[in-house]
């Protein structure tokens, strides 16, 4: 029997495009020739759900900005090299990702920590080179570094690993700094980036990408509790096998997910200025926290 035809909604498409295009984009962008080229594509090219991607394409479509898709692949390659590094023995640990081997194991720790380096670096490449004006590149330029180093990602990344051997659990108020950081912060420069382009104030952005950033985690932390390694295409319940603080054991399962849904609220009410225009964008906080993935 025929299977019956699947609708996809505007936003799926729009998020099924912006993934495609990326990914276009860095094919393009990334080095191909070398072992570290090879893995740097293994890490940058596999399969993901492209959110910050979609969030620039989206947020540069609201002010009608030039070409944002390097911008896109710039913030993807950053996210790529975070979980290259994330996944490592002195990290987290993990042994698959998107339903693949980490590239540790697939090659060698020291393998992934140099092509980790250098997708870190190709993002700066990729944005110094853009088809943009010089204010505008030197704004995402420096407001990424911010957001993905010792300010933003990497402070958040240190907050977690030292979550890990803390006597006692971080508190709820605690957690949500660290998330906003480990995970928010790319999350936030990603749907402020189309302002920059267009030297536009991203401040209704920023608030909106806060609310979905905490809202992505939360989901995070319900799926390593109710999802499966087939779902999710990682392993899960590592955070209660390693007695880890999460939204869901301070909150409970039912707790966590109210929250998020107060936070999807939040985020939607943070782009009451841009009318239907930011419809996709709206349907991007319900995404992160529907999502099984």
């Amino acid at each position: 029997m025929a299977q019956p035809l699947q609708i996809m909604t505007s936003f799926e498409t729009a998020l099924k495009f912006a993934a495609k295009a990326v990914e276009q984009r860095l094919d393009l962008r990334l080095p191909r020739a070398g072992r570290i080229a090879e893995a740097m594509r293994y890490a940058a090219l596999s399969n993901g759900k492209r959110l910050r991607a979609f969030l620039v394409l989206e947020s540069a479509a609201l002010f009608e900005a030039p070409d944002a898709l390097d911008a896109a692949a710039a913030v993807e390659c950053i996210h790529a090299y975070s979980l290259v590094h994330d996944d490592l023995p002195a990290m987290d640990d993990d042994d698959l990702r998107r339903g693949k081997p980490t590239l540790h194991i697939k090659w060698d720790e020291a393998t992934a920590v140099l092509a980790g380096d250098a997708l870190q670096a190709q993002a700066f490449v990729i944005l110094g080179n853009m088809a943009a004006s010089d204010a505008a590149k030197l704004a995402l330029i420096q407001s990424l570094a911010q957001a993905s180093g010792a300010e933003g990602m990497v402070l958040g990344q240190d907050y977690d690993i030292a979550a890990e051997s803390a006597e006692t659990p971080l508190t709820l108020s605690e957690i949500t700094r660290l998330q906003a950081l480990k995970t928010g912060a790319l999350i936030r420069w990603s749907a402020g980036a189309g302002a920059r382009l267009a030297d536009e104030d991203p401040s209704a952005l920023h608030q909106y990408a806060e609310a979905v950033g905490n809202a992505f985690q939360i989901q995070d932390d319900i799926l390593d509790v109710t999802g499966t390694e087939a779902e999710t295409g990682k392993r899960v319940q590592k955070d209660s096998a390693a007695g880890k603080a999460t939204f869901v054991t301070l909150l409970g399962l039912d707790g966590a997910k109210a929250l998020a849904e107060s936070l999807v609220q939040q985020a939607n009410e943070a782009l009451t200025g841009y009318g239907p225009k930011a419809d996709n964008l709206r349907a991007a906080a319900r995404f992160a926290i529907d999502r099984t993935v």
